[in-house]
């Protein structure tokens, strides 16, 4: 079955307190999005690698990766929002088959944990990794005015990847945008589609904070 990898990298630097998008930040004397780029060539150098970027960096991150082993993998200008950048790039999909969706900035995703997903999107139609809260959550109610307590145990915090069919995704993709639409799980549910959770990792963590950056270096080591 084709298996395709959209790796999504539009974010700036804001929250990481820097004028480099967080994306290019090295970890380890390599970019952040080569690393992740890295782990689904490891699990699998047969899936089509596609980036999305914002155009006018296409040349930035070519320059970066020109010194490091080649990845083979395509670019794909990104749009104004998560939701347009994932639908550029599904719009290129050219075969059937299984498309993951990923953050750029995840890079420690483990390419065993990449095949898992895979074989388990393959058996039930979707794969979308998630994890237990460690924390004791709140939320709240405008009824009551106050945070109201969740029993932890019925709550999930969703990572990429995400995984569906080339042909869910590309139906999907064709409604209007929503604030509703918060990852891609959502876009696709919204069709009614189930969306079937499996087991992430909490070293799977998405690097957004000086002190994110800290910790992935530690956890590399």
């Amino acid at each position: 079955m084709k298996k395709y990898a959209i790796i999504v990298a539009g974010g700036s630097g804001q929250r990481m307190q820097s004028t480099v998008p967080k994306q290019f930040l090295l970890l380890q004397g390599k970019p952040i999005l080569y690393h992740t780029l890295k782990a689904f060539y490891e699990a699998d150098a047969s899936t089509e690698l596609l980036i999305v970027l914002p155009a006018d960096q296409f040349n930035t991150w070519e320059s970066l990766i020109s010194n490091l082993p080649t990845i083979p993998h395509r670019l794909v200008a990104g749009g104004n929002s998560r939701f347009q950048s994932s639908q550029n790039a599904i719009q290129t999909l050219t075969e059937d088959g299984l498309v993951a969706i990923h953050d750029g900035v995840r890079p420690l995703i483990e390419p065993t944990l990449i095949s898992t997903s895979f074989h388990e999107a393959a058996q039930n139609g979707n794969a979308v990794l998630a994890v237990a809260s460690k924390d004791s959550v709140r939320f709240y109610s405008a009824e009551k005015e106050r945070f109201e307590h969740l029993n932890r145990e019925t709550i999930r915090l969703i990572q990429t990847p995400q995984i569906f069919s080339v042909k869910d995704l590309k139906e999907a993709f064709k409604q209007e945008y929503s604030h509703d639409f918060t990852d891609d799980a959502r876009v696709v549910e919204a069709l009614g589609i189930h969306i079937n959770l499996v087991e992430g990792s909490y070293i799977n963590i998405k690097i957004t904070t000086p002190e994110d950056l800290l910790l992935a270096e530690v956890l590399l080591k």
